[in-house]
């Protein structure tokens, strides 16, 4: 199924010791990206990128999160001793030449460096495994979001391949008279030129045939035509692989089919149909952009 590369979800959860909130936001890009900010969880990050990497295949994927603890007993205070005294020994001593008392409030005491050091002890099994789950629940969010929106790009592209298919049906009628085209602008050249000694009949068609041959469409009809039908095919539903650079490789086949059409023709049906063509394929490149 066509996915979109762009999605966004923020999901909040809450276990006994833990609540999570978790923004992910996707933007397009040429690879699969992973950018984290948020709460530091040190390896569990690497956990929740491996996570990621089995669901989604390219796109910038930006990763917040904001984690509080509920559960007192998961954080441990360390107090360094040694130096709480040697800085308390030195106040009593300032206090004394001063002939004031000095003293430390217990929040001026936590905010002294280097004497109180507050910290989250490491995450438990239980714990990392509702972290993962919570992300996991998060990431189907955005990738429905996704899905939502290559239906809806696969249903332009679609649409856009089947205009053309319809134009070509109709250009390779005109395409068929060629032949005859050539030999009558060939025939009135020579009237206009009121040569002496005029071109024979069979002359002239052997002039007609090489033209004709020269400027044949019949082969970059087929192939455009055969780009078509594989392009609709890389839009069936039935597609559970990324098809977004196959797509884009097709489309630029496309263009370059439908450029080589436009140089050889000599039909002025012709051409114009091939400047909707191309306006079309232009439109199905831009909507490729977005498509994983």
């Amino acid at each position: 199924m066509i996915q979109s590369m762009t999605g966004f979800a923020e999901k909040r959860f809450t276990s006994r010791a833990l609540g999570v909130k978790y923004s992910v936001r996707s933007l397009n890009h040429r690879f699969l990206d992973w950018s984290y900010r948020g709460a530091q969880i040190g390896d569990i990050e690497n956990r929740l990128r491996a996570i990621f990497q089995k669901k989604f295949h390219r796109g910038r994927f930006e990763v917040f999160l904001e984690l509080s603890s509920l559960d007192p007993a998961a954080w441990e205070l360390r107090i360094n001793e040694d130096l709480l005294r040697k800085i308390l020994s030195s106040l009593e001593k300032i206090s004394s030449r001063m002939s004031k008392g000095v003293s430390l409030s217990v929040d001026r005491v936590f905010s002294l460096p280097q004497v109180v050091e507050l910290r989250r002890k490491d995450f438990s099994a239980e714990e990392i495994s509702f972290l993962e789950r919570s992300f996991e629940k998060t990431l189907d969010e955005v990738l429905k979001m996704r899905k939502r929106e290559g239906h809806e790009i696969a249903k332009e592209i679609r649409n856009s391949l089947l205009r053309i298919k319809g134009i070509m049906g109709r250009l390779e009628q005109k395409a068929r008279k060629q032949p005859l085209l050539f030999l009558q602008k060939l025939k009135k050249r020579l009237k206009e030129l009121s040569l002496e000694s005029p071109l024979s009949e069979e002359k002239q068609a052997e002039e007609a045939a090489y033209y004709a041959q020269r400027y044949d469409l019949t082969e970059e009809i087929v192939r455009l035509k055969c780009h078509l039908d594989h392009a609709l095919e890389l839009l069936s539903p039935k597609k559970r692989e990324p098809v977004g650079r196959k797509l884009d490789f097709v489309a630029q086949e496309l263009f370059r089919e439908a450029n080589t059409i436009s140089s050889k023709s000599q039909d002025m049906d012709i051409t114009k149909g091939i400047l909707t063509i191309k306006g079309e394929v232009e439109s199905i490149r831009q909507q490729i952009q977005n498509v994983e």
